[in-house]
C-alpha cells in the first residue's frame, strides 16, 4: 500500500494567515507615524515635501507645523503571532489622491479610521468609503498632546456609528498603542465573520 508523503511544512503554511489591513483617516491625522511604530520591517513610505503648490488643495489647519505628505501609500507587516500576519497599507489622506484607495482596497479584510479629535469632520470620507463596500473597520482616536480628550460615546453620536462599532484611544508613536489597535481590529473582524475569537498567543 503507497502512503502519501506527510508534508508537515506544507500544512504550517496552509494553517498561516495574513491579513491585509487599511490605515486610512484625514491628511495629517498620524498614518504614517502609526505604521512606523509597529513595523517590524523597515516601512515603505512615499513622502514627498509639502509644496507652495500644493496648499492651494490641502488644508494644513491644524497641522500647521507639517512639512511632508504620503503621495501614495505607506506600508508595513507586523506579525501578531506564529500564524497570523498583518500587512498594513496606509492610504493618503488628501482629497487629491483618494482615487488610488480603490486599488489598495483590493483584497483587504479591515480598516482603521484613525482621526484626530480636533478635526473629526476629516474621517467622514474613510467612514463612507468603507461602509459603503462592506469593509469591517474600527475608529482609533489619536490622542495628541493638547487636544482635548473626549468619551467614546459622544465620539460615536458625533461620527453616527452604530453602536457596536469598537472606538479605540491610540498614542501612534506608541508600537504597544498600535498593536492594541490591530488586535482589536482583529478581533473585530472576525466578531463580524462569526469566527472565534481569542487572544492566546497576540
Amino acid at each position: 500500500m503507497a502512503y502519501g508523503h506527510y508534508d508537515a511544512a506544507g500544512m504550517a503554511a496552509r494553517r498561516h494567515r495574513a491579513i491585509k489591513i487599511l490605515l486610512a483617516g484625514g491628511f495629517g491625522v498620524g498614518k504614517t507615524t502609526l505604521v512606523g511604530a509597529v513595523s517590524e520591517i523597515k516601512p515603505l513610505r512615499t513622502e514627498e515635501p509639502l509644496t507652495e503648490r500644493g496648499a492651494g488643495t490641502d488644508s494644513i489647519a491644524g497641522v500647521e507645523r507639517k512639512t511632508t505628505t504620503t503621495v501614495a501609500m505607506d506600508f508595513g507587516r507586523i506579525t501578531l503571532r506564529e500564524d497570523l500576519v498583518l500587512y498594513l497599507f496606509g492610504t493618503p489622506g488628501q482629497e487629491r489622491f483618494w482615487f488610488m484607495w480603490d486599488e489598495l482596497a483590493l483584497g483587504a479584510l479591515g480598516a482603521i479610521v484613525l482621526a484626530d479629535t480636533r478635526r473629526l469632520a476629516d474621517c467622514f470620507p474613510a467612514i463612507d468609503y468603507f461602509e459603503r463596500r462592506d469593509i469591517p473597520f474600527i475608529i482609533a482616536l489619536n490622542c495628541f498632546e493638547g487636544a482635548r480628550r473626549y468619551a467614546a460615546d459622544d465620539v460615536r453620536v458625533a461620527l453616527d456609528l452604530d453602536p457596536d462599532l469598537p472606538i479605540v484611544m491610540c498614542d501612534a508613536r506608541s508600537k504597544e498603542s498600535a498593536k492594541e489597535v490591530l488586535i482589536t481590529l482583529v478581533e473585530h473582524v472576525l466578531s463580524v465573520a462569526d469566527e472565534p475569537v481569542s487572544r492566546s498567543g497576540i
